[in-house]
């Protein structure tokens, strides 16, 4: 029997992209030996998306659709799609036409070969605006050095996930999600596909600039607590200045009786102190911060580990 591959596709506004999708699809998928289902996840869209996947559906069984009451998001899409595909492998992709369908057969192969999580890196985005290569840019520079979870410049939610990554990944409950994350967080063996991501054909982009800052900020919360812990580490910092500096102003003033001639008034005296009292305070919500940090990690509640393999159980 077949191995089946579940083609998930998130939907928002593409209904003059819909059809070539589908159509290039059919065309990869006719030539691959592996039986498929096609999931389309219409967010809520308010063009005539759904009437197109609805006559796509009609004809062919293979197509599922899912249709969202109103737009909650692509990540949700995404899980929507996670949550229900049953096949042996799922595949995401984008239905802008950016993702390259002919290098669908390259990461079925990577994964015959024991790869569970092929992942599409975008080497060029032909036709992005500056803004949002800068962002993008600045966005994988700042995760490199404060995630918890290494994330790979470039990489997409073009990838193909095993059945047994999906089944992990849909453990997780955390509504504020990144899900190129979330899979990167659970490790299993990945290997990598380059492409250059082709100009949007139709339409407008989904994710505009708000959209985007508002993404890489749950990013941000929900793959590192450095953000929760910042003010800690900068009390700690003003505590060890201000402390430093009154402690050299006690023995330059009144140990040595102002050898320095630096004539320090008693304002002056007095605002060291308060940036002492300031640090103080800081390193005070540093330590509150310890403890909402736990309870962020008992409220997300991702398992406490991820199993590749049982033998003799």
């Amino acid at each position: 029997m077949a191995k089946i591959i579940s083609y998930i596709i998130p939907v928002y506004n593409e209904a003059a992209n819909i059809p070539a999708l589908y159509s290039g699809l059919k065309n990869v998928l006719s030539r691959l030996d592996y039986d498929y289902e096609i999931i389309f996840i219409n967010d809520g869209s308010s063009d005539n998306s759904q009437q197109e996947l609805t006559k796509i559906a009609t004809g062919d069984s293979k197509v599922k659709v899912i249709e969202f009451s109103r737009n909650f998001g692509k990540e949700i899409a995404l899980t929507a799609g996670l949550n229900t595909c049953q096949g042996d492998a799922c595949l995401m992709l984008d239905a802008d036409l950016q993702h390259p369908l002919e290098l669908i057969p390259e990461f079925i192969a990577k994964w015959d070969n024991g790869i569970e999580v092929v992942i599409g890196v975008r080497k060029a985005n032909q036709g992005a605006s500056l803004t949002k290569k800068l962002g993008s840019f600045a966005f994988y520079q700042i995760m490199k050095r404060i995630a918890d979870t290494s994330l790979i410049p470039g990489a997409t939610d073009f990838r193909l996930l095993d059945k047994k990554v999906i089944k992990e990944f849909n453990r997780f409950t955390e509504k504020n999600r990144l899900t190129r994350g979330l899979i990167a967080w659970m490790g299993f063996k990945r290997d990598y596909i380059y492409f250059t991501a082709a100009p949007r054909q139709n339409g407008l982009p989904g994710y505009n600039l708000f959209k985007l800052i508002k993404l890489a900020m749950n990013s941000m919360v929900s793959l590192s607590l450095f953000p929760l812990k910042i003010a800690g580490y900068l009390g700690v910092f003003i505590t060890l200045l201000a402390g430093g500096l009154g402690l050299f102003i006690v023995i330059e003033k009144y140990v040595f009786n102002d050898f320095l001639r630096l004539y320090l008034s008693g304002p002056a005296i007095l605002a060291v102190i308060i940036l002492f009292l300031v640090g103080i305070i800081l390193c005070c919500l540093g330590l509150i911060a310890l403890y909402i940090a736990n309870i962020h990690g008992e409220v997300i509640n991702r398992p406490l580990y991820v199993v590749r393999n049982k033998e003799n159980f």
